[in-house]
């Protein structure tokens, strides 16, 4: 194997971390990529990473913040943020013990990502909402049609 190639069954770049193919890491179900964007794209990691945003927040803080979340799934959600070095958990030694919640540096670099992402949606949303309309209308009028 050349020098600089991954043995790693999950590393779908190649040695110029280029990716081979524009798709596979959407279509191989162990690529890291494809593992990372499902964990940091779901709406409970987004809503999290944007209220850590310059604060840090107790459970029971975050829990009250994000409508319809379960204990258990801010929980999931928090220690798998954790895992990939997005948020600190800071356990303060307290009777009862307090624990806290940020981000790490890398998680502020994901934030400015997903702000990137909102400000694009903000200023396109008038079109997407054209779009829906149009896709909708076409849809009726087939399934009438039918």
């Amino acid at each position: 194997m050349e020098e600089g190639t991954s043995t790693s069954p999950g590393y779908c770049c190649d040695t110029e971390g280029e990716f081979n193919d524009a798709f596979q890491w959407d279509a191989r179900e162990d690529c890291e990529v494809r593992q990372i964007l499902d964990r940091i794209a779901d709406k409970w990691s987004l809503l999290v990473v944007a209220l850590l945003e310059h604060r840090k927040l107790r459970f029971t803080e975050l829990r009250r913040e994000i409508d319809g979340i379960s204990q258990r799934m801010l929980t999931v959600t928090l220690r798998h943020l954790e895992r990939d070095g997005l948020v600190r958990r800071t356990v303060h030694p307290t009777v009862p013990p307090r624990v806290d919640y940020a981000l790490t540096p890398l998680g502020v670099t994901l934030h400015q990502t997903v702000q990137t992402l909102v400000a694009w949606t903000d200023a396109n949303q008038r079109e997407i909402a054209a779009a829906r309309a149009a896709y909708d209308r076409r849809e009726a009028e087939f399934a009438a049609a039918q």
